[in-house]
């Protein structure tokens, strides 16, 4: 089965607000999807539908071939806008517990990427700054070997230099026949690795399209297309 993520009929509503409207997407093996739009249009709700940390208002979410749940969890590695981590720990605690908690979890390409970015694995994590954190939270998610990466923000507090070397790490640690979808507003920034993008508006999705096909019909670049289709 090359299919690793479906979902059918989505909807999700908070109150009188419906968040996402009919969300139908399928997502392939071997692929790193953008998922784009502005603020407030569903990004992060759809995120968290797939993460079973929401339950849709109607239709469902498929995992290869099964609803979100403690098996989901297993083969989805989830990188979430904001730090969940106990900041008062060390990162080498922090990847002891990863690798008890994980069974797909490699503590030598998390030490490896850690060393790589020049952080130390014996600091507390409320001794290092956001960007330093957030790079440690990439580290951790990156060296699972899981089926589908979902990395919310990847890039947000990080300066420009190393976007390249973390966008590096994304296409150089996850297993061929896994999948990627980064969610992100840094779309210049991204496009280089991107297969396939989502556009997603209002709770819609208004577009999916391999990235090649897509840069012929609208003669431009993912980044010069996203701003022509939701101009203020």
């Amino acid at each position: 089965m090359n299919t690793l993520l479906e979902c059918k009929g989505l909807c999700k509503s908070f109150g009188e607000k419906k968040v996402l409207d009919n969300i139908n997407l399928s997502v392939e093996k071997g692929k790193i999807i953008g998922l784009l739009g502005k603020n407030g249009t569903g990004k992060s709700t759809l995120i968290k539908l797939i993460n079973d940390l929401l339950t849709p208002t109607s239709g469902e979410v498929l995992v290869c071939g099964k609803k979100p749940g403690v098996e989901s969890k297993k083969i989805i590695a989830f990188l979430p806008e904001r730090t969940y981590l106990d900041k008062s720990m060390r990162v080498s605690d922090i990847i002891k517990y990863f690798a008890d908690f994980y069974d797909n979890f490699d503590s030598e390409k998390a030490y490896k990427l850690l060393n790589d970015l020049g952080l130390d694995a014996n600091l507390k994590l409320n001794k290092m700054s956001k960007g330093m954190q957030e790079k440690v939270q990439l580290c951790l998610v990156m060296s699972r070997n899981a089926d589908l990466y979902i990395l919310d923000e990847p890039l947000g507090g990080v300066d420009p230099a190393t976007r390249d070397y973390i966008l590096d790490t994304i296409l150089s640690n996850f297993n061929e026949g896994a999948s990627v979808i980064i969610s992100t507003h840094l779309i210049s920034d991204i496009e280089r690795i991107l297969d396939e993008v989502i556009f997603i508006n209002d709770g819609k999705i208004i577009l999916h399209s391999d990235c090649d096909e897509l840069r012929t019909s609208e003669n431009g670049s993912i980044d010069e297309i996203f701003r022509r289709t939701f101009k203020c």
